[in-house]
């Protein structure tokens, strides 16, 4: 199976992808987006994507201030560790003692199992998004913890946290029998990453038969109007196979042929908004971080989109 869809003809530089890309970001992003962009695209240094992320930082070692913007306040969260994590990983910067303040907070707000809860009752008092409710006693969560465990595998991490957190990851991923989209999302970032490959590879082969039984990926974007998204998301809140396939390295790659692939990316290529933008899919309740948040999913579609081998200036 090829790694990449079609590639699409080059553009000039004042109209490709990236230059409008730019102009969006330079207009509409946070200084840590600005450098985070400007890190990927323009040959920008680490250094200053990584001070603008200390802005994030508490002194229990966790994120907060709104680094995930659908929380809002400045207490540390796992959904705003994870986000600072993902970043130190894109700079190459997720090691160290940093990392192991990192750790010590994930271990103090774990749940009885070792996992994380997709938010803290820390939060309970600040404005949220209503699709992140608060509850005294939160559950585990795959949707946190596998993105980070994931994380931490990958750059040869070695915690006492990860052992347990690394179990609850496997039960619940080798338990999945009916799921949702970024669920399965977050099954991918922990597989792509789990060391024991021989059992990630049957895990993610299990999950790929899950999404396609389930129609858990639009495989025909031409034909959205035909698929309605479901009642409890946004009218447009699909997922498409480069929602899991973020890279070509990827287990969920197998998922889908080569021409669904190259569908989604074309898809993916049309979304850009006049503005040089991309939208963001998911429900938005307030005006401050819709516009928080597209900046990030620019850089996202755009790391996607070179990742598979597409031409974006």
């Amino acid at each position: 199976m090829a790694e990449t869809g079609a590639p699409l003809p080059p553009t000039s530089p004042a109209h490709s992808p990236l230059f409008r890309a730019e102009q969006f970001v330079w207009l509409t992003a946070r200084v840590l987006e600005q450098r985070l962009f400007a890190y990927h695209f323009l040959n920008g240094a680490a250094d200053p994507v990584e001070t603008a992320l200390d802005a994030y930082r508490n002194e229990d070692g966790g994120y907060g201030h709104a680094l995930e913007p659908d929380l809002r306040g400045p207490v540390s969260q796992p959904l705003h560790t994870g986000h600072a994590l993902h970043i130190l990983d894109a700079i190459e910067r997720c090691g160290g003692q940093r990392v192991d303040r990192v750790c010590r907070y994930l271990t103090s707000v774990s749940t009885p199992d070792g996992a994380l809860p997709a938010i803290h009752p820390s939060q309970r008092g600040y404005p949220s998004a209503p699709f992140l409710p608060i509850t005294d006693d939160p559950p585990s969560a795959l949707l946190v913890t596998g993105p980070v465990v994931g994380l931490l595998h990958r750059n040869e991490v070695w915690h006492a946290w990860l052992f347990r957190a690394t179990d609850f990851c496997w039960q619940a991923v080798e338990s999945l029998e009916k799921s949702r989209p970024y669920e399965i999302e977050a099954a991918v970032a922990f597989l792509d990453s789990a060391p024991d490959r021989t059992r990630a590879e049957a895990a993610a082969d299990r999950l790929g038969r899950m999404v396609r039984e389930q129609r858990l990926a639009a495989l025909e974007p031409d034909s959205l109007d035909t698929r309605p998204a479901p009642p409890d998301r946004a009218p447009d809140e699909h997922h498409f196979p480069h929602d899991y396939a973020r890279t070509p390295r990827s287990l969920a790659r197998a998922w889908f042929t080569d021409d669904e692939m190259a569908r989604s990316l074309d898809h993916l290529v049309g979304e850009q908004q006049q503005d040089g933008g991309w939208p963001v899919r998911r429900r938005q309740w307030a005006p401050g971080t819709a516009l928080e948040t597209r900046p990030m999913a620019t850089i996202e579609a755009l790391r996607t989109l070179r990742a598979h081998g597409r031409h974006i200036g």
